[in-house]
């Protein structure tokens, strides 16, 4: 029998284990965080690169008033779409930060197109709408810098249709900015609160993570 005044011998295995146990599914989930950064990434450079494309490629020169008018109104509902979709997409990613970069990305790459397009179709079907004839590059411009409110002022709109079609991208931008990002800031807090409730709602030792990674997918 052993010496009870003698110290008992430590056990040092578990302890070193434990540990490389926990370091190693801490660099799992490391690796997990930056695949997930570089795919949210390369998908918002893909949609936006898309929808540019898109932009170019589609047949616009054919359309006259009525279809820039009902582009811009489909559009308009397409913008509105894709946001809801994204904004529930966000509360069920397991990565709703980046989820959140992704739909902004989408969704601004979406509004600047559609607007892109609506004043392209607006000069084609009444010349003079703008200071100068607008080629799709040209339009593309006047969008970007309208909604950066940089204005070179080098295109200008003319016409009353014009000038509307202008005032209605500056309200939507503000929107775009102001309500939209606050919107999208509130779906992020809330899947960041629905991976928090996750393990506390496994009381029979199902596995806690299912949901949020059922949801992701």
């Amino acid at each position: 029998m052993s010496d009870p005044s003698t110290p008992r011998p430590g056990h040092p295995r578990p302890e070193p284990d434990a540990r490389r146990r926990s370091l190693d599914a801490r660099r799992r989930s490391s690796r997990a965080r930056r695949w997930a950064a570089v795919g949210a990434l390369t998908r918002a450079v893909l949609i936006a690169a898309g929808l540019v494309a898109a932009y170019y490629l589609l047949p616009l020169d054919e359309h006259g008033t009525a279809a820039s008018s009902a582009l811009l109104v489909g559009g308009l509902v397409g913008v509105l779409l894709v946001f809801g979709v994204e904004v529930w997409a966000i509360t069920r990613s397991p990565h709703p930060r980046l989820k959140a970069v992704e739909a902004l990305a989408a969704t601004l790459a979406l509004f600047l197109v559609l607007f892109a397009g609506a004043y392209y179709l607006l000069d084609r079907s009444t010349p003079g709408s703008f200071s100068e004839p607008l080629t799709r590059t040209d339009a593309l411009y006047f969008t970007v810098t309208t909604f950066s409110t940089v204005g070179y002022g080098d295109i200008t709109a003319r016409s009353q249709a014009g000038r509307v079609l202008t005032m209605a991208q500056m309200v939507g931008g503000l929107l775009l900015v102001g309500v939209a990002a606050r919107v999208l800031a509130s779906a992020v807090q809330a899947g960041l609160r629905r991976q928090r409730r996750g393990p506390a709602q496994s009381p029979s030792g199902t596995d806690a993570g299912t949901p949020d990674q059922e949801g992701g997918r």
